[in-house]
């Protein structure tokens, strides 16, 4: 009886997964839809300064600041940099830079005064300060954007409902397997769900850190950058304040490129710990329901249980099929992801590695990141211990150097 039970509960779970892939790859479909229905970007293009909080450098780092000088934008824009430490291995880069771009307007920041837990978003409040714009556009330090990227965004805000714009990425896996199951991950599980929640919810409720796009009166009506300085999902923050506050939260329908570290494994299951428990405290509800979002793992456990019984493995087959076509139609069809498909064998360990990261998320409420150790509570980081890297660490290992400014 109990045998009996199990397996009809796995084949609950299976076909609600199966559901899920169809609601993403419908929504992926409307936004796609979406895009091309929309006109040329509008003539509105507002001066706007982008604000790029950074620690460490890589090999892709110097890549990633080129590509926001290089904009076939209208008006004016300025590029402010912010490090916490003036040995920062990435001052160079942006002093660089500057010297290659000398009609550009791009600064540099040193953000010794620390405002809250959340160093990135104390250097934000510091940069802030600095910009001279009514917009402002915050990214990571990772991300690389196409030449249209600033037109893209900003025609957004043609419509003054709208408070915020952000965008959706794709990751550049490194050349380990950790860091290609990250990759394989975001375009294929993590957009999945941003996109569907896009329509399911009648629009966004949150920001994605590859581009938090603002006006900054209305981020100043929500109680600024300060408001959060505590949190360690600051993006998700931003953005459901803004929402809360009565105003839009757009997806642009351009696409950014984050470089994903060449992580170890003990470094991925962190981060992904890092996020999902983020995750669990941020939006508890929603996060409860991505049981149900998980076709491939609960179909093979069912076949291990009861290999016998034939409609396990046809539970199998659909699930298989519907995972792939979730996969093709927002990693390549919306994102363009180029490495989808030589690494679309790994989908069934990537997903059964979130399946345990979810599971192992309701264990504790610590996190690591950037050296330090936090509790989470209500979304806010309290500090546990902090470890100092050994010297030459950040900039003789690209993997650790690169996971810090994530």
């Amino acid at each position: 009886m109990l045998r009996l039970a199990i397996q009809s509960a796995l084949s609950v779970l299976t076909l609600c997964g199966i559901g899920f892939c169809f609601v993403a790859i419908w929504s992926a479909r409307r936004f796609r839809k979406s895009m091309s229905d929309e006109q040329a970007p509008t003539a509105f293009a507002p001066a706007v300064s982008v604000l790029k909080p950074i620690k460490g450098a890589d090999a892709e780092s110097y890549d990633a600041f080129r590509s926001h000088c290089v904009q076939d934008y209208t008006n004016d824009y300025e590029i402010i940099f912010g490090v916490n430490d003036s040995a920062d291995p990435a001052i160079p880069l942006v002093q660089k830079l500057i010297a290659e771009f000398p009609a550009r307007n791009i600064r540099l920041v040193i953000c010794s005064e620390i405002f809250g837990t959340n160093r990135k978003v104390s250097n934000l409040i510091h940069l802030l300060r600095e910009a001279k714009h009514d917009y402002v556009i915050v990214n990571d330090g990772d991300i690389h954007v196409p030449a249209e990227y600033l037109t893209s965004v900003m025609s957004g805000f043609a419509s003054p409902a709208v408070g915020m714009v952000t965008c959706l990425y794709r990751g550049r896996p490194g050349n380990t397997l950790a860091s290609r199951l990250e990759a394989l991950g975001i375009s294929t599980d993590f957009a999945a769900g941003v996109l569907t929640a896009r329509y399911m919810e009648g629009g966004l409720r949150f920001g994605l850190g590859s581009t938090l796009a603002m006006r900054r009166a209305v981020l100043e009506k929500t109680g600024g950058l300060e408001a959060v300085v505590d949190y360690l999902a600051d993006d998700y923050q931003l953005g459901k304040r803004i929402a809360d506050a009565g105003f839009k939260v757009e997806l642009a329908g351009i696409v950014v490129q984050t470089s994903v570290p060449p992580y170890s494994f003990r470094e991925f299951w962190r981060h992904q710990l890092r996020w999902a428990r983020t995750m669990r405290i941020s939006r508890p509800a929603g996060y409860r329901g991505l049981v149900l979002t998980y076709p491939l793992p609960w179909s093979i456990l069912l076949v291990l249980i009861a290999p016998g019984v034939w409609w396990s493995w046809l539970l199998l087959i659909a699930a298989s099929m519907a995972r792939t076509a979730t996969a093709y139609n927002v990693g390549w069809l919306t994102l363009r992801d180029r490495f989808l498909f030589r690494d679309l064998r790994l989908l069934p360990l990537r997903d059964v590695l979130a399946l345990a990261t979810w599971i192992c998320s309701y264990a504790g409420n610590s996190v690591s990141w950037r050296g330090e150790r936090f509790r989470l509570k209500g979304g806010r980081m309290l500090p546990i211990s902090q470890t100092q890297p050994r010297s030459g660490v950040e900039s003789s290992n690209p993997a650790s150097a690169q996971a810090q400014r994530r």
